[in-house]
């Protein structure tokens, strides 16, 4: 099945890249070099090259503030457009250089910048069409934060490219909107049905996704032309903070609670508080300081992406059933956010592709986490089947306990008292049974005492008599010469599989006495009783014996 789906999801990652990279690749591409502005600095100086400009140095280790981009020489006729990445910017003006000397130019602030937006978050300018061609381009950026760099993929398309750029990449964000709404949907009338907490979580993660691409992909200017696109990048930011710390959420959510006991959930619940700080004090302070806000966004990402390694070592040594559904469904989106919050941070290289990967991770993450939603769901349904089979066949026998399907307490009694010979008593009680309840809940733990009813069960010969005489309590009668070892079922408990992989251990008292009259059980229940407090106080987990006084059984 693994197999599969990873074909599954390497065909889904190579279309939407594929998509992604052609629309990258319209127009031509302009190599740009930049130089900081400087007083008395103009176009018509710039063009004719009377200024240095960097061509070498990397853009993301410039500082922000005020910048002249310059591109190499073109020669380029006809109807042509303008584009260039959107960045975190106040202002951007360009200037078309001619061959017949003439400059035309236009500016935009962040309104205007969110109005000529393009899918894919690109900036699209019109330049006007002249007999002469076109020589070259400069751009004015100005109040830069230097998020991701001073003037990025910078482009010269024809009106027929900027449209087939658009449509592929309606496609592709049409597609993903799409499938959000359709998990959204079925998700939450799964919610509705069955009440599992991480349904609702997965839908709280799916809808952050979607406005994170509604916002990303530049759409969201489109359905709001008034917006400042420094304004939209900023949702951008609390939009996909949102969904990182919903989507650890669901992780938590989804594996057994052993995976994230002790020293594992206390650093995701860190780490998400560390996410959540990050990204409102983004939202706030951004507008002041958008270089610092957005580095400690960035750390503050890395630092919760890095639980997901402890996780699925945690996951693992536990031996979860979910970790292959999760890793499957994981693993991309988690490198490649790394890798773009290195980009982010100048330790790698940026790309177009790597920028707009965020696509097609959360598209193959949506699609696995749904799948493995659903095989979840399937699980636990088997669960409570199999729990609700056992329970009806258990109160069909009068003489059974309804929940383990052991003797009960009044059957149990007839059936031992009166047999004649030494008899041996074993009371075994669960250890911290309270506990259990509380991390797993009743249920749960409901579920624990019939695990712990079918190791005694198997753990006995046919001539043993197993009964639940109490909420955690369990008693097995045996003629004593029909040996019984109790620490190997104390050893089958330890290797057994309990739910949701908690650790439960027992502790057993025994006593050898007769049973021929009800004085007889009162005192052997009394002697293995004493026994079993012996084996608590002791440290749990481990067998104590006694015997009956020699009066007593004569």
């Amino acid at each position: 099945m693994y197999r599969v789906l990873f074909a599954s999801v390497l065909a889904v990652m190579v279309t939407l890249f594929a998509s992604a990279a052609h629309a990258e690749r319209q127009g031509d591409a302009l190599p740009v070099c930049v130089t900081r502005a400087q007083p008395g600095m103009t176009p018509h100086h710039l063009l004719a090259g009377q200024a240095a400009f960097d061509c070498a140095s990397s853009q993301g280790a410039l500082p922000g503030g005020d910048y002249w981009a310059i591109s190499p020489l073109v020669r380029r006729t006809g109807p042509l457009a303008l584009q260039v990445a959107s960045l975190w910017q106040d202002r951007i003006t360009f200037y078309a250089l001619y061959a017949d000397g003439k400059i035309v130019s236009s500016s935009l602030d962040q309104h205007g910048a969110a109005r000529h937006l393009q899918l894919g978050a690109i900036i699209e300018q019109r330049l006007p069409e002249r007999a002469a061609p076109l020589v070259r381009l400069l751009w004015h950026i100005e109040g830069t934060g230097n998020l991701r760099g001073i003037l990025r993929n910078a482009r010269i398309v024809t009106p027929q490219e900027s449209i087939s750029a658009n449509l592929k990449m309606a496609a592709l964000y049409g597609g993903f909107a799409g499938l959000c709404i359709a998990l959204l949907t079925y998700n939450l009338a799964l919610w509705v049905a069955l009440r599992y907490r991480f349904q609702l979580v997965y839908c709280v993660m799916v809808a952050a996704l979607l406005l994170y691409a509604l916002s990303s992909s530049g759409a969201l200017a489109w359905a709001w032309p008034d917006l400042a696109n420094n304004d939209r990048i900023r949702i951008n930011y609390v939009t996909l903070g949102i969904a990182a710390v919903a989507a650890f959420a669901f992780a938590r959510a989804f594996f057994e609670p052993s995976v994230f006991e002790r020293h594992l959930g206390r650093l995701a619940t860190v780490a998400s508080g560390v996410m959540l700080l990050a990204t409102l004090a983004f939202a706030v302070f951004s507008p002041i300081a958008p270089h610092l806000a957005d580095r400690a966004y960035m750390y503050a990402f890395l630092v919760q992406m890095s639980v997901a390694g402890p996780l699925l070592w945690r996951a693992w040594r536990v031996r979860s059933d979910y970790l292959g559904m999760f890793v499957m469904a994981w693993g991309a989106p988690i490198a490649l956010a790394c890798l773009r919050a290195f980009s982010s941070l100048g330790l790698i290289g940026w790309s177009f592709w790597l920028d707009n990967s965020t696509l097609a991770s959360m598209t193959v993450e949506a699609l696995l986490s749904s799948i493995a939603v659903a095989y979840r769901i399937r699980v636990l349904s088997r669960e409570r089947d199999l729990a609700r089979e056992r329970e009806i066949a258990a109160l069909l026998l009068a003489d059974t306990d309804s929940l383990t399907g052991l003797l009960n307490r009044r059957a149990f009694l007839k059936e031992v008292i009166g047999r004649s010979g030494e008899q041996t008593l074993l009371i075994a009680d669960l250890d911290h049974f309270k506990r259990v309840n509380e991390t797993i809940g009743h249920d749960g733990g409901d579920e624990v005492l019939r695990v712990f009813a079918r190791t005694l069960r198997e753990s006995v010969p046919p001539e043993a008599l197993v009964a639940r005489i109490g909420g955690e309590e369990f008693a097995i009668v045996a003629p004593a010469d029909i040996a019984i070892e109790p620490r190997a079922i104390l050893e089958k408990l330890r290797a057994g599989r309990m739910p949701y992989d908690v650790t439960v251990t027992a502790s057993i008292g025994t006593c050898t006495g007769p049973l021929l009259r009800e004085v007889d059980w009162k005192a052997l229940y009394a002697c293995a009783d004493r026994a079993l407090f012996e084996a608590k106080s002791a440290g749990r987990d481990r067998v104590r014996g006694r015997h009956l006084p020699d009066r007593w059984a004569a």
